[in-house]
């Protein structure tokens, strides 16, 4: 069912913002990379010369003829998120200057801070021995297209630590991760074993992502294939029986008979993906999965609404949330419309959804 949710979410983030820039909430930081990414798949599916004109603008903008890229720090997790567009970027072109760019960020992680076993840090400061799913996400979405652009197998080795770490420090049940971990406890939401408090919808959801990227990115013969094979298996498994009859999963998501909770669409269009995705693979199969999937789809498309310009709105999503320290504080954070990680999350689901099946 071709329904043009895709083609419709680019054209109002094409209309809204003419350059992937001004995209919320600066011009070089994980929320490019997510939304590009998305579009790069979309033009994939379509052919339309636009979105890849957008996103060749960006990178274009952003990298000097020596390499050197405008606005990237390496300071967080979520500041190497958009190169992984630059691995992108060079695998169409072919230049130089890009992969001296993505040269640059792979190098940047030699001396990132880790735990004791390994894990990348969220952040090099201000964050001590916190690890998020949020940073698997951010981090090896590099890491895994670096290795397979420029063969570098220690790229997989990496992602198959992180991979594993993440769920050691965050797993609660049923293949389910609480939003982050605290090595040293000292924060104010480190509880039992330094986990955070709550299974956090898009912070799950990213785990859900980057664990079908590495099925998608990853050598099959490597270890880590099996690694994210597995652990994407028990997630999906555990969350069947949590999806709403709406479609959708709760904001926290193994508690939804709790007070305030409420379904939140970006996690719920990660998660739909995922499935998606995991279908097409052929690691799951049967027809709770294809119902989860649809049923997913349904929920997400109940959520996005075309306004009287002719624009699509994102409803029902928190906008930059970052680790909160009680339940309470997860369900009473603010909802925005069109919170910029939702509308990404909308995106790659319905580029799935509608034009998946004809990769």
């Amino acid at each position: 069912m071709n329904t043009d949710y895709a083609r419709k979410l680019a054209e109002t983030v094409l209309r809204r913002y003419p350059a992937a820039d001004s995209y919320p909430f600066k011009s070089w930081c994980y929320p490019q990379g997510y939304l590009l990414i998305g579009l790069a798949r979309l033009w994939k599916a379509t052919g339309d010369i636009r979105y890849r004109d957008y996103i060749y603008g960006y990178c274009d903008s952003h990298v000097t003829p020596d390499g050197e890229i405008i606005g990237f720090r390496g300071g967080s997790m979520d500041d190497m998120m958009p190169g992984a567009v630059l691995v992108w970027m060079y695998e169409q072109t072919g230049e130089d200057r890009y992969k001296k760019a993505c040269r640059r960020i792979w190098n940047s992680f030699a001396d990132y801070p880790r735990t004791k076993e390994g894990g990348f840090l969220h952040s090099r400061s201000g964050l001590d021995g916190q690890m998020w799913v949020d940073g698997v996400f951010m981090g090896q979405m590099f890491y895994l297209r670096y290795g397979k652009a420029f063969h570098e197998k220690g790229c997989f080795d990496e992602a198959k630590r992180q991979l594993f770490l993440i769920r050691r420090y965050c797993h609660t049940h049923d293949g389910l991760l609480a939003h982050a971990y605290s090595e040293n406890r000292q924060t104010d939401w480190a509880g039992k074993g330094g986990k955070s408090p709550c299974v956090w919808s898009e912070g799950l959801g990213w785990y859900a992502l980057i664990l079908s990227e590495t099925l998608d990115l990853a050598p099959c013969d490597h270890p880590v294939y099996e690694t994210a094979k597995n652990q994407l298996l028990e997630l999906l498994s555990g969350l069947l029986s949590l999806q709403d009859e709406s479609g959708l999963w709760y904001q926290v998501v193994d508690r939804p008979d709790h007070p305030d909770n409420w379904c939140d669409v970006s996690g719920s269009a990660m998660f739909t993906y995922a499935y998606y995705r995991a279908l097409k693979a052929g690691i799951t199969g049967g027809s709770a999965y294809e119902r989860a999937a649809e049923k997913g789809w349904k929920g997400v498309i109940s959520r996005m609404r075309e306004n009287a310009d002719g624009l699509m709105d994102v409803y029902g999503a928190c906008d930059g949330l970052c680790v909160q320290k009680s339940y309470d504080a997860y369900v009473h954070y603010p909802q925005k419309v069109n919170a910029k990680e939702a509308v990404c999350s909308c995106l790659w689901a319905a580029v799935e959804a509608e034009w998946g099946r004809m990769e």
